[in-house]
């Protein structure tokens, strides 16, 4: 998801149904690069990233934390979402995945030196939080695996901008065990004078991905890069990752 969260609760009542199916697990993973839709979120550096997932058949809530650096002048070093959602099996080959996000920063408070480009303003980590919803859909096929994914945020980074994101991506196991994912998105700010990047009020991010499991750890090695050309951070890059997913 990177890139993603406060939680929506999930009613008792509706819950009911699915306990005896319900799964809790957590995943443990490392990255070379913390990269959000083609932006480094580290600066380069690796990542530890972790999660904990409540699956209850059609609904799942979890949060999810990674270490972040936004620069030598900020002082946010944690991201720490958290999600809810709802899955829909629409027919044997078209699924729906739908819910809210609400991403968190930590690190950095009110006496803590001003964020760039902030001026006297005293930005805190806390100021950066933005709720976001999505709707993914998947499409399998002799092709592979097809998704049309969306995003929406009224009030991207806590500036009370509007922002999407739309993403077209295809999946394909070239031999059992061995999927290369091509994907390719593009933001949009809805309002320049919040939010903009390289000077434009949008950009792509193109990434093509391998990816395969070996004894229960999960790796990737992804290629990608961005439409900006004067943004160091969302340069053309190589990241690597691996996981391992526990069940509780």
């Amino acid at each position: 998801m990177k890139k993603t969260l406060l939680a929506c609760a999930v009613s008792a009542a509706v819950m009911l149904p699915s306990l005896a199916s319900a799964e809790l697990s957590t995943t443990v993973g490392l990255v070379s690069d913390y990269t959000f839709n083609g932006v480094s979120q580290t600066t380069g550096d690796p990542a530890l990233q972790v999660s904990l997932d409540y699956d209850a058949g059609a609904f799942y809530v979890g949060t999810w934390a990674s270490n972040v650096d936004f620069g030598k002048d900020e002082k946010t070093n944690i991201e720490w979402d958290f999600y809810a959602g709802k899955y829909f099996q629409l027919s044997q080959a078209l699924s729906l995945d739908t819910g809210i996000a609400y991403y968190t920063y930590h690190g950095q408070n009110h006496e803590s030196e001003s964020a760039p480009g902030a001026g006297d303003v005293k930005i805190a980590s806390d100021d950066y939080a933005y709720p976001e919803i999505y709707a993914k859909t998947g499409f399998s096929s002799v092709l592979g695996q097809t998704e049309l994914n969306l995003w929406y945020s009224w009030d991207y980074f806590g500036l009370g901008g509007g922002h999407t994101v739309a993403m077209l991506a295809q999946s394909y196991e070239v031999v059992e065990g061995h999927t290369l994912r091509l994907s390719i998105d593009q933001s949009d700010s809805q309002d320049e004078t919040k939010w903009q990047w390289d000077g434009k009020d949008s950009y792509v991010h193109y990434r093509l991905a391998y990816q395969t499991s070996y004894e229960g750890f999960d790796f990737e090695v992804a290629a990608e890069d961005t439409s900006m050309t004067d943004v160091k951070a969302a340069d053309a890059r190589i990241v690597a990752g691996v996981s391992y997913t526990f069940g509780l």
